[in-house]
C-alpha cells in the first residue's frame, strides 16, 4: 500500500506527503528526523487515503498541493 496524508503541525501550518509505510513515517517525523518538520512541536495526523498503485498516491498528493486541491482539501478533508 501507498499513502498520501496530511499533518496539522503546531503552527497550524498543514504538511502533504506520501509513503509506502505510513506508521514508519509518522514516527520520522515525531523523532524530528524530517528536516521540513523537525522544529514543529507536534505533529498531527488528520488525514490520510490508502491507494494500490504509487503513482496514484504520487498524483493525489500532488494534486492537493494545487491550488484547486486547496480547496477540495479545506472543503471535504479538514
Amino acid at each position: 500500500m501507498f499513502y498520501t496524508y496530511i499533518l496539522k503541525l503546531s503552527d497550524n501550518s498543514l504538511y502533504v506527503g506520501h509513503s509506502s509505510n505510513l506508521k514508519q513515517r509518522l514516527d520520522y517525523y515525531k523523532s524530528h528526523r524530517v528536516n521540513t518538520t523537525k522544529d514543529s512541536k507536534s505533529i498531527k495526523l488528520i488525514f490520510y487515503a490508502a491507494f494500490i498503485d504509487k503513482v496514484k498516491a504520487i498524483n493525489f498528493e500532488k494534486y492537493l498541493k494545487s491550488s484547486s486541491g486547496f480547496a477540495f482539501r479545506n472543503k471535504h478533508l479538514i
